[in-house]
């Protein structure tokens, strides 16, 4: 498989990390350094070691984690989704402030913007396509995005600081929304053909 298949596919891959980034970036008042890195070094790595765990369960495992895979996404998004936008409607001073970069909330993202490499490394297994060096494209590029995601997401909060954390929690239920979607689109295909 090329360079630019690869890229094209890391990105693809990238683009809810790099969305789930945005809207942490959302909530923090201030991202330091130690933001960027954490995030990105999470999202990145996951990405990373899903495609190598997908691979590895080759055909063994496929049946099995078909069947709810998106479920698992969406439960994980938009139960993060929904406490955004509790937290969103209460007044400033009774909000408790978080970090989206810390803890099981990191762990948790991290897992639900990742389940699609996993499914991609299980193609490829079934394809007999070395993975390696498509996992590492896909773990660095989505280190880039969701670094730079979270870096856009408080530059947008700056300029709606309110309503930040509403518009994260809609955003992050709305891509748990698309991957249920996705998934029944695809199965609908899959019966028709």
């Amino acid at each position: 498989m090329g360079f630019t298949s690869v890229l094209l596919i890391a990105i693809a891959l990238a683009v809810d990390a790099f969305t789930v980034a945005v809207a942490s970036g959302l909530i923090l008042r201030q991202v330091h350094f130690r933001h960027v890195f954490r995030i990105g070094f999470h999202f990145g790595l996951l990405q990373f070691l899903m495609p190598l765990l997908g691979w590895l369960a080759g055909t063994t495992v496929v049946a099995l984690v078909r069947d709810f895979d998106h479920w698992v996404a969406f439960l994980l998004l938009a139960g993060i989704g929904v406490k955004m936008i509790m937290d969103g409607g209460k007044p400033e001073q009774e909000k408790q402030t978080y970090d989206p970069t810390r803890g099981w909330r990191l762990v948790l993202l991290s897992v639900a913007t990742s389940i699609d490499a996993f499914a991609v490394g299980l193609s490829f297994a079934l394809l007999e396509i070395p993975i390696f060096y498509p996992a590492l494209v896909i773990g660095a590029i989505a280190l880039l995005l969701s670094s730079l995601g979270i870096s856009f997401g408080n530059r947008l909060g700056d300029l709606f600081r309110q309503r930040a954390e509403i518009v994260g929690g809609v955003v992050l239920m709305g891509i748990g929304v698309r991957i249920l979607i996705e998934h029944k689109a695809f199965v609908l295909f899959e019966r028709l053909f």
